[in-house]
């Protein structure tokens, strides 16, 4: 199983970081903005639409305001197609007015990872804008 850990160093506290991490039906609004177009609540389900034309069903694993973590599995729609797809996302204070975002993602299969590993960059890159834009 591949793997890839991404740290998103983030111009934010923790709580302005887990707020945005944590309200999963407006990732196409205070996450990934562009990255995709919408997002729609499912039960423990939330439906991404992107640009492209995909659409990807994710299953919401774990919402744990404790820890500031979100676990999630993509379960139908990934392009490249995957076997399996469970990710994380967890907000670490750097300082005050500095989080780190980690993100790590485990997928199958593993000759997918350089596709993966060029959409976690750009998304990151995403992530971090929207983020340090929205709390200034």
């Amino acid at each position: 199983m591949a793997t890839i850990r991404k740290e998103i160093v983030i111009e934010a506290n923790t709580d302005q970081v887990w707020d945005a991490v944590s309200d999963i039906g407006a990732v196409h609004q205070r996450f990934v903005p562009g990255y995709t177009l919408d997002t729609q609540l499912d039960g423990n389900d939330r439906i991404l639409y992107f640009p492209h034309g995909g659409v990807v069903r994710e299953r919401i694993v774990s919402i744990d305001a404790e820890t500031y973590r979100l676990s999630y599995a993509v379960v139908d729609g990934s392009n490249p197609p995957l076997i399996h797809h469970h990710a994380s996302f967890q907000v670490f204070a750097k300082d005050e007015n500095e989080s780190i975002l980690v993100w790590i993602t485990d997928f199958l299969p593993n000759h997918t990872e350089p596709e993966m590993r060029i959409r976690i960059d750009r998304a990151s890159q995403v992530i971090k804008q929207t983020i340090e834009k929205e709390v200034k």
